[in-house]
């Protein structure tokens, strides 16, 4: 398939000759620096279990309204649980996004130290059997997988290559199950986007999706083109975190969903930092530091995430 982002093939990552590390964190950091999107192949998760969690998606949101509101994000809190069509709103110059979805954030029980810490708290579980199994097997196996991308990172940046390592053990990531109605069912008024104009939040994004086309991203230039599935392949792009901690030498990328005419679903893991990891750049110098002054995973991601929900 002809497409302009580049395929990026990590396998050489979990290599132990540090020249493999290095050429493959070379390849990585020409993306982050380019488009700031790549295809990701050789990473190592199974093509099954993200069937299994695509069907197992799908289960949830075919369930009843009363159900799934149960578990809504209002009654949660903490960015977790379930949001409705037209809940979100990417893009405060666009009408609200024509998609539902469901957050899951990391697993931890109450009586743990970082509990009580920012966008820390009880995950919500629907009552269907082997879904939290499932959903938590695939989270801890995305997460593994963007501790090992930024060990790419670092090799590019020219930074000890376990720089981040510490930033990201216990991290705010969250895990979202995404569904957009058709554009037949969605009932969206004139203009409406699956999902509005934005970059993301944190650090990365591990995406899969179902091979429904409706992801666009915003080339340098300004076109907006698409970016076809390829099979087994994940969508990976930086967020405006990253973007800052490298002092914009990695560039996050505009990109949205357009209202597909199918139903399209997708799986996306966000992966920002521990919530009092402190976010300094780590290029420019002096400069940067007037420019970006440092701040913590938790305040940064606050400051982004508050204006999203109409209704907060």
């Amino acid at each position: 398939m002809m497409t302009v982002l580049p395929i990026v093939d990590i396998s050489g990552l979990f290599s132990e000759a540090l020249e493999d590390r290095r050429r493959v964190g070379e390849d990585l950091g020409a993306a982050c620096r380019g488009t700031g999107f790549f295809y990701l192949t050789g990473h190592g998760i199974p093509p099954p279990l993200v069937a299994n969690v695509f069907e197992a998606a799908a289960t949830f949101f075919a369930l009843d309204e009363t159900r799934k509101h149960a578990l809504a994000m209002r009654r949660m809190r903490n960015n977790r649980g379930y949001f409705e069509v037209a809940e979100e709103q990417l893009d405060p110059n666009a009408p609200p996004d024509r998609k539902e979805g469901f957050n899951i954030g990391l697993e931890l029980l109450p009586a743990d130290p970082e509990f009580d810490k920012p966008f820390r708290g009880e995950n919500a579980w629907p009552d269907l059997p082997g879904w939290r199994t499932l959903m938590l097997d695939y989270f801890d196996r995305c997460w593994a997988l963007g501790r090992v991308l930024h060990r790419g990172f670092s090799l590019d940046l020219g930074l000890d290559e376990m720089f981040f390592e510490d930033k990201l053990d216990a991290p705010i990531a969250t895990l979202r199950l995404l569904r957009y109605p058709p554009a037949a069912a969605a009932g969206s008024p004139d203009g409406a986007p699956g999902a509005g104009e934005h970059t993301d939040y944190g650090n990365v994004t591990i995406l899969a999706v179902d091979g429904v086309a409706g992801l666009q991203l915003q080339t340098r230039s300004g076109d907006w083109i698409d970016a076809p599935s390829i099979p087994d392949a994940f969508i990976c792009n930086i967020g405006d975190c990253l973007m800052r901690w490298t002092n914009d030498v990695y560039v996050s990328t505009p990109h949205r969903v357009a209202v597909p005419k199918q139903e399209r679903k997708s799986i996306a893991f966000f992966l920002d930092p521990n919530p009092d990891a402190v976010v300094v750049p780590v290029l420019g110098g002096e400069e940067a530091l007037r420019r970006y002054p440092p701040t913590t995973g938790a305040a940064y991601l606050r400051s982004r995430l508050d204006p999203t929900y109409k209704t907060a």
